[in-house]
């Protein structure tokens, strides 16, 4: 039994799409932002003086913020691509965990989606923090 139609594939194909442009996009705003400068280029500082540490402190919380956001594109981005692989070799849509189809409407919140609710909710129970 097939779980979709080629139309829908090609509509959660265009949103992975739109989805991937969106991310890369914004990951180039925040790479070229804060990134790509010095500590005191970012500040705005023309001046010979060092940093007041409660500025230092804030650039680098700045900083380690848009690692984090660009880490979480990345790896929003990398799920992207594998989804569009698996639309390519028609295993979209299916949970890899219990083989069974995601729900649609789950798929059009969360287009890169890997497993159906339930394994999701027990994978998220499961989960381990490292120390």
């Amino acid at each position: 039994m097939k779980h979709m139609t080629d139309q829908e594939l090609k509509g959660f194909k265009k949103s992975l799409q739109d989805l991937q442009l969106k991310l890369n996009d914004g990951l180039d705003r925040v790479k070229g932002g804060n990134l790509n400068q010095s500590t005191k280029d970012s500040s705005g500082d023309l001046s010979g003086y060092s940093l007041h540490m409660a500025d230092q402190a804030t650039d680098n919380y700045d900083r380690e913020f848009a690692l984090n956001l660009a880490g979480n594109g990345q790896e929003i981005l990398y799920k992207i691509d594998e989804a569009l692989k698996r639309i390519d070799d028609k295993s979209f849509g299916i949970c890899l965990e219990c083989s069974k189809p995601i729900n649609k409407s789950r798929l059009k919140v969360v287009p890169f989606a890997e497993y159906c609710v339930p394994c999701q909710s027990t994978d998220e129970k499961n989960f381990k923090p490292k120390r």
